[in-house]
């Protein structure tokens, strides 16, 4: 493991490596979009669990939207992001992604972290998870996160800030208009908003 600055870690990501960022919630894995089945891999993450589309402004994933819920993700984005809410949405059929949900979907965020949004602000929307061996707890600092992910590169500058340490609220468009919740996490919605 290596502390990467920002350009170093661009041109990692370039490679098809991925690299470990911190975040608002929980520090996440993260590639570009076409080389994600290297966080499978690295993760022994389960190929039928997607992955989170990243962003660090809406303008970067609107585009990845279907056009049915576009208007509902820009009224909840604007009120709830940069901020830990991942929105899981119906994919733009224009999109070719190989790490959504077998019904469609993707699930999207854009992180309250200033880190974060700087590297994907350059480099462009990041495939991600959460920087962990999957089915093993989340470490939340850059020591640790290097201990249980040895291999891959982390964004520095070390030590992070701190992260919550508590998941994203996770919730699904259902219809225009219609949110579902699916898990509670750092921001308290109700079940459906």
């Amino acid at each position: 493991m290596k502390a990467l600055s920002k350009e170093e870690a661009i041109e990692k990501l370039n490679m098809g490596l991925p690299i470990i960022f911190q975040t608002d919630t929980l520090p996440a894995i993260g590639c570009l979009p076409k080389f994600s089945e290297i966080i499978y891999q690295t993760k022994h993450r389960d190929k039928n669990k997607a992955l989170i589309l990243m962003g660090a402004k809406l303008s970067q994933i609107l585009h990845y939207v279907n056009e049915v819920a576009v208007e509902d993700v820009i009224e909840i984005g604007r009120k709830y992001w940069p901020g830990a809410l991942t929105l899981v949405i119906p994919k733009a059929n224009n999109k070719k992604l190989n790490f959504i949900a077998k019904d469609n979907t993707l699930g999207i965020r854009i992180p309250n972290s200033s880190s974060a949004q700087g590297l994907i602000n350059e480099i462009g929307p990041l495939a991600t998870s959460s920087a962990n061996i999957s089915g093993l707890s989340t470490s939340f600092n850059a020591n640790s996160v290097s201990k249980d992910l040895p291999e891959v590169d982390i964004l520095g500058p070390v030590p992070w800030e701190i992260c919550s340490g508590k998941a994203s609220t996770i919730v699904a468009w259902v219809e225009k208009g219609r949110w579902r919740l699916i898990r509670k996490g750092q921001i308290p919605i109700g079940d459906s908003i």
